[in-house]
């Protein structure tokens, strides 16, 4: 293929112009109507292409999920694209964040994590349709929910990994364009309390205070922190009692744990929720459990990587991997099936007021993916 042509078809000015119109359309993962209105045009986009289009209908509060596949290669392991829809974003935060650019930088709620990378691995198959066939079927998931742990979409997520023979997940770059080879597993808790209620003036000792034992939990949850084993625990939530003057009688917190390994969920799952009162007349009551696993970085991973760094380097730039603290959709594939994350854009400020990638990671990346698809066999 001409040179020129293929420096046109990855156009970062002319990418950045798709990227906008999918940032403009706000999609908190709580306004399933958005979510939906922007899968509508993702579907859209695959209608000219060798593609079928699935659309699951959303379902618990949540938009729905597109399923694109390659009319080619569905008889055999794949590839399968993972991207989400949804972001952290309210309704309205586009005003306090509009699209635009400001030197290197494109901004917008959402373009980074992970509209920017969404968009990078659709372009990418456009262009391989107008240049033949890869030489296996691709899969592309958009899902609506991911930004709260990916509660409708995890089972069609796992269904398909294990279908693939390769998972690429377009979430953003980290830390100037670093790969990701392994997250932490996620896992979420509540611990509710339930005390004696009292006058804390006249008869306080009627009393047992479900506030006072929710403090011995959140001493015993804060002492599980392990830096040494990158373990972290969070009390993120806590509410309790009603009024100042009364002996609180119910009590009540929410928990993040993150861990770097299978062993490390097993063990610190069961601590958590084996967590007992100290208090007479008080009992603690703890569910939940792991909501991702950990996504380890194994031999087929490695070798994933190991290919995808040799592509960068032919495209003209270095591709070093690290891990990660966040959860991603990748944990759901990578105990099972060779994955990749952090295929999206570079940039920063996921979450944030000032969300943001960077330009000049465009061109690069879309080559990248492109490039995966073309060389995966």
């Amino acid at each position: 293929m001409p040179s020129a042509i293929s420096v046109n078809a990855f156009d970062a000015a002319a990418i950045l112009d798709g990227i906008r119109r999918w940032v403009e359309i706000e999609t908190p993962t709580e306004a399933p109507e958005q979510v939906s209105r922007l899968a509508a045009m993702v579907a859209e986009g695959y209608r000219d292409l060798p593609a079928s289009i699935e659309r699951v209908a959303g379902r618990d509060g949540c938009g729905d999920h597109i399923l694109a596949r390659s009319s080619w290669g569905q008889d055999a392991p794949g590839i399968l694209i993972l991207s989400h829809l949804d972001t952290v974003h309210p309704m309205g935060f586009i005003e306090r964040l509009p699209f635009r650019i400001e030197g290197d930088s494109a901004f917008g709620p959402g373009i980074y994590d992970m509209k920017g990378g969404a968009y990078l691995a659709y372009h990418a198959f456009r262009q391989l349709c107008t240049g033949g066939r890869s030489p296996l079927g691709i899969t592309q998931l958009y899902v609506s929910d991911e930004e709260i742990g990916s509660p409708t979409s995890r089972a069609l997520i796992e269904a398909e990994g294990r279908k693939a023979k390769y998972v690429l997940v377009t979430e953003p770059a980290r830390d100037g364009g670093k790969i990701v080879t392994g997250r932490k597993g996620v896992g979420r808790f509540e611990v509710f309390v339930k005390g004696v209620p009292a006058h804390a003036g006249s008869r306080p000792q009627d009393g047992r205070s479900a506030i006072r034992e929710l403090a011995n939990v959140i001493l015993a949850l804060e002492a599980m922190n392990d830096p040494a084993r990158s373990v972290t625990v969070n009390v993120g939530v806590v509410r309790g009692g009603t009024r100042p003057n009364v002996i609180a009688e119910e009590a009540y917190a929410e928990v993040d744990l993150r861990v770097p390994t299978i062993t490390d969920a097993d063990e610190y799952v069961a601590k958590i929720l084996n967590l007992k009162s100290r208090s007479e007349g008080v009992s603690v009551k703890v569910v939940g459990g792991l909501n991702r696993p950990p996504y380890e970085k194994g031999n087929a991973g490695a070798a994933l990587y190991e290919h995808a760094k040799t592509l960068a380097a032919e495209i003209g730039f270095e591709l070093v991997d690290t891990t990660t603290g966040g959860g991603s959709d990748g944990n759901f594939t990578a105990p099972h099936t060779a994955t990749l994350d952090g295929l999206g854009v570079d940039g920063k400020g996921a979450h944030t007021h000032y969300e943001q990638l960077y330009i000049s990671s465009i061109e690069p990346r879309a080559r990248l993916l492109h490039r995966l698809y073309q060389t995966l066999t």
